[in-house]
């Protein structure tokens, strides 16, 4: 599995739901999958608490459609798996999300 991690520091993204209700994430990076031929963006809500749990989200992305692409939901438990291996590796080499 290659996997190119992409720090995003200060990115931020912001989500539309149904309702059309607008939330700003801050990007915590972005890595691609060449075994699942997908690119993933992991975010979490701007407004968190640097000394908080944060509720981190992951989702397939398409870095091609620039700023208005649909991110979609990761629906494949063997690829929330490699997510969260991604994510845990990233967390403990970080240092956490100082």
């Amino acid at each position: 599995m290659s996997q190119n991690q992409d720090r995003k520091d200060n990115d931020v993204i912001t989500l539309v739901d149904d309702e059309g209700n607008e939330t700003l994430f801050n990007i915590l990076f972005t890595f691609d999958s060449e075994d699942y031929g997908h690119s993933y963006i992991l975010i979490y809500p701007a407004d968190a608490p640097a000394d908080d749990e944060v509720d981190i989200q992951a989702y397939i992305y398409d870095p091609e459609d620039g700023d208005n692409g649909e991110l979609q939901l990761i629906e494949s438990d063997d690829e929330w798996d490699m997510v969260e291996q991604v994510l845990n590796t990233f967390l403990a080499d970080d240092g956490g999300m100082q």
